[in-house]
């Protein structure tokens, strides 16, 4: 499947809101914190509008925000583009019937679910987080949605980290990306 690309404008501007912090959550890791972009309203407002603006044309019925960042940057996202949110979360955590999809990890898996009545057949889908690294996550997103047999759209993120290839896992036809590192 051949995929479109697309990069924000704003990317100069928004990644001197993005924080480096290293051998976090243990070392070896570089970190890219996104809470000083979230606390600053005009670097939040270029965000948003940088992760809805390729999807604007698109008729999106509901935005898929990941656990947890994908919820703060999903809301608005549905917002301007006049969506419905769908919180897809860890294992256990949502109240109600769930659907679930699980995906790999260096060591073992993990699950994602969503409510089984969040996402109906037809509906149009776009995937939200804030960081893609090898994209289980997103992966695992994306297969819930296309599991109920809803059509994914594409998926967004603020930041990319390219040289872990998460991207090539989503399999769908549209990846928007804001920051690549």
């Amino acid at each position: 499947m051949r995929e479109r690309q697309s990069m924000a404008p704003q990317e100069p501007n928004l990644r001197r809101f993005v924080r480096d912090v290293p051998d976090f959550p243990k070392p070896g890791i570089l970190f890219r914190d996104v809470t000083p972009l979230l606390a600053n309203p005009g670097a939040f407002r270029a965000a948003v509008d940088s992760l809805a603006a390729p999807f604007r044309g698109d008729n999106v019925d509901r935005v898929l925000g990941i656990e947890s960042r994908g919820f703060i940057l999903g809301a608005p996202v549905a917002l301007a583009l006049g969506a419905g949110l769908v919180i897809v979360r860890k294992k256990g955590k949502l109240p109600w019937r769930t659907v679930s999809a699980s995906y790999e990890l260096e060591y073992g898996t993990d699950t994602v679910e969503m409510h089984v009545d969040a996402v109906e057949a037809g509906q149009r889908v776009l995937v939200v987080d804030d960081l893609i690294a090898t994209g289980g996550t997103a992966a695992a997103a994306v297969r819930l949605a296309q599991e109920a047999k809803a059509e994914v759209v594409g998926c967004a993120f603020l930041i990319e980290l390219k040289a872990l290839g998460g991207r090539e896992r989503l399999g769908v036809k549209r990846t928007h990306v804001v920051l690549q590192y």
